[in-house]
């Protein structure tokens, strides 16, 4: 096959499994008012997992034929990297999955997949040369170790996200339930993004814009209509919304403004989802989901988002800190350096390992381990998306 073959190839192959991802979702939803089933996985159940291992083959066959196409592993740049990240959320859910057999990770799970991988949708997809500190075998074990990692913690999270939405009082409005909602919320911001990005995208908006980085000067295209324009850029395109304003000058990196821009159109759709949500049944998220998750056993989610953490910890420890530390030596002739992303890693690293001191050694079982599962994942996202967008660095390449 033909380089562009291969890459048309890739790309359906990573259509086919997100399309598979959302059937496989309904299927589980339907597990959970399955009354009749006659074991504990139950017929849905059993079509669930089955087209989701299927969604991840596909995507397997996205993974290895634009390794082909590129000549080294999809995970240089944040189309890729982002992509396999959702990937290894699959993977750890299969692997939670075969060990405690709950249906209902699933209706969770693979949305959360879903939505990171629709996140790279915002990055630019073309294949490129690698620059030369990316040139080494290092990289590719760094990269995915700490992707794998990811995944698997993510799980955790998914868990505890499950765990407190099933024990937390919704009958009232108190703190707990508060920052339920303002996890549910966040969790709406990501759906807005992929909706009113698919939106944009059907009808082929597009708006140029020429704007100067580092001295150069610079194209870049929206997809979105510009809410916040580039720094001091020009739109170059007629018959297309203008500029409100300009996003800030210390947002870093490739395209930040057109990634604000996404940023802030995210956020309203997200905000318009949840206010019709409430205008539609006239509760809390938070509240709408409870009763629906009362035949899931509590203590089963805590062993659950525990177990995540203790498979996920150990391989983000390998990819994050040790083969980074082998990476960057080689790289950049040094095995640390306070980068932005060598920062946050080492902070995801002790906040993980707090978790599972607390947990271990002061009983920090239930609601207060869920919630910490709640917030190592937010750790997790913050170094994927806001340190890409705001910190510059060694790692701004992506």
């Amino acid at each position: 096959m033909s380089t562009e073959e291969l890459i048309k190839v890739s790309g359906t192959a990573l259509y086919t499994a997100f399309i598979l991802y959302l059937i496989a979702t309904f299927f589980f939803g339907a597990t959970i008012r399955d009354q009749k089933q006659k074991d504990k996985i139950g017929f849905s159940g059993k079509i669930g997992i089955g087209l989701t291992i299927i969604g991840f083959l596909a995507q397997a066959v996205y993974f290895i034929t634009r390794w082909i196409a590129s000549g080294h592993a999809p995970v240089s740049n944040m189309f890729e990297f982002v992509t396999f990240f959702g990937m290894t959320i699959i993977l750890g859910f299969i692997i939670l999955w075969f060990i405690y057999r709950v249906n209902v990770l699933g209706l969770f799970a693979l949305p959360v997949a879903m939505l990171i991988i629709a996140y790279a949708s915002m990055f630019p997809r073309d294949i490129a040369p690698l620059v030369p500190s990316l040139q080494s075998h290092w990289l590719y074990i760094h990269v995915t170790t700490v992707s794998l990692g990811n995944g698997i913690l993510t799980i955790s999270f998914v868990a505890g996200l499950i765990y407190l939405i099933r024990q937390i009082d919704q009958s009232t409005l108190n703190m707990r339930s508060f920052f339920l909602e303002v996890v549910m919320f966040s969790l709406y911001i990501f759906i807005g993004f992929s909706l009113i990005t698919v939106i944009f995208n059907s009808i082929g908006y597009n708006a140029e814009f020429e704007y100067n980085a580092d001295g150069k000067t610079l194209n870049t295209t929206y997809h979105l209509p510009a809410i916040a324009g580039p720094n001091e850029g020009k739109l170059l395109s007629k018959d297309v919304m203008k500029p409100w304003v300009e996003t800030p000058s210390w947002f870093h990196g490739a395209d930040a403004g057109r990634k604000f821009n996404t940023l802030i159109w995210s956020v309203i759709a997200g905000a318009v989802l949840y206010g019709l949500t409430l205008l539609l049944f006239r509760k809390r998220v938070g509240a709408i989901l409870q009763p629906l998750m009362q035949r899931v056993k509590p203590d089963l989610l805590d062993e659950v988002s525990y177990r995540s953490v203790a498979i996920g910890f150990p391989v983000f420890t390998l990819g994050g800190l040790i083969f980074a530390a082998i990476w960057a030596q080689i790289a950049w002739d040094r095995f640390w350096g306070w980068d932005p992303k060598e920062v946050w890693a080492l902070i995801t690293w002790f906040f993980y390992a707090a978790f599972l001191h607390l947990r271990l050694s002061r009983g920090w079982h239930g609601e207060r381990s869920a919630w910490l599962a709640v917030v190592g994942f937010a750790i997790i996202m913050f170094n994927l998306v806001a340190v890409n967008l705001i910190l510059a660095g060694l790692h701004s390449y992506a």
